[in-house]
């Protein structure tokens, strides 16, 4: 008679279920049970990861985790030009905005049929700059080939925004062959901005930029075809607006990075 009570009793958790389905939804699979912990607790539900995670595998809610593994872009092309050192030296923190920024480039493939009905493959470049801060993506550049207009098009940008800082700032890069240019190097002088650059071959010494690759890949690009570079840009920017704005860091203390960084400001006004 015991468990025939309980299997007639009304589910006790219908209302957290459907708020952890929601979160869940809203956030496109891409939340899994700490994250969704968090949210929960910052709207004042008192609840802990294991009833979550609990929950979630009851309504069959599994966070996106696609893996992929491809050859690395590599935008090293030898020594062209002047080889910054490296004054960043794996120090990723700083209790400042805008101090601290880093920048690499990645590439995609576009898949699409001519009208032959043939499989052609197309790439596409992206070029973020970063905010050792908070992490967020300050500015970036999309473009269908590696060029340096796009590459300075986002350094103009990032520059812009920084010029809040009352520190001096520090662009750091690996040793890519935009970063040597001549062009590049001036454009930070003439804006007081030291340049820094990883070592030869050292993806980590610039593991910020290289763990927001691995994250935008997992969460938009893995797992999924995209047919034409219009296709490709706007769910890069969707997804670029989302990771600043939505997405919650437990580093951040469950904050995004632009609400971590607009608690900051409003600490020190």
């Amino acid at each position: 008679m015991y468990w025939q009570k309980r299997f007639d009793s009304e589910n006790l958790n219908k209302d957290i279920e459907e708020k952890i389905k929601y979160i869940f939804e809203q956030h496109n699979g891409r939340y899994g049970y700490r994250r969704i912990t968090a949210t929960l607790r910052d709207s004042g539900i008192v609840i802990n990861q294991k009833k979550v995670r609990r929950i979630m595998k009851k309504l069959g809610l599994k966070c996106i985790a696609f893996s992929h593994k491809s050859r690395k872009y590599n935008s090293y092309k030898g020594t062209i030009g002047k080889i910054a050192n490296n004054k960043v030296n794996r120090r990723f923190t700083t209790p400042v905005p805008h101090q601290k920024i880093t920048t690499d480039t990645t590439e995609f493939k576009i898949y699409s049929t001519n009208d032959n009905g043939k499989l052609t493959i197309k790439k596409a470049y992206l070029d973020p700059f970063l905010d050792m801060f908070n992490g967020e993506i300050l500015s970036f550049s999309i473009s269908n080939k590696p060029n340096f207009k796009s590459i300075n098009d986002a350094l103009n940008k990032a520059i812009n925004i920084t010029n809040d800082c009352t520190y001096r700032r520090t662009f750091h890069s690996d040793q890519g062959w935009a970063y040597q240019m001549n062009k590049y190097s001036k454009t930070l002088k003439n804006n007081k901005i030291f340049q820094s650059m990883s070592r030869k071959g050292t993806c980590l010494d610039n593991s910020p930029m290289e763990n927001f690759f691995g994250i935008l890949k997992q969460e938009m690009y893995y797992g999924k075809v995209y047919k034409s570079f219009n296709e490709l840009e706007i769910a890069i920017e969707e997804y670029i607006y989302y990771y600043n704005n939505k997405r919650i860091k437990e580093k951040l203390n469950w904050r995004s990075p632009v609400n971590y960084r607009i608690e900051y400001e409003s600490k020190i006004a």
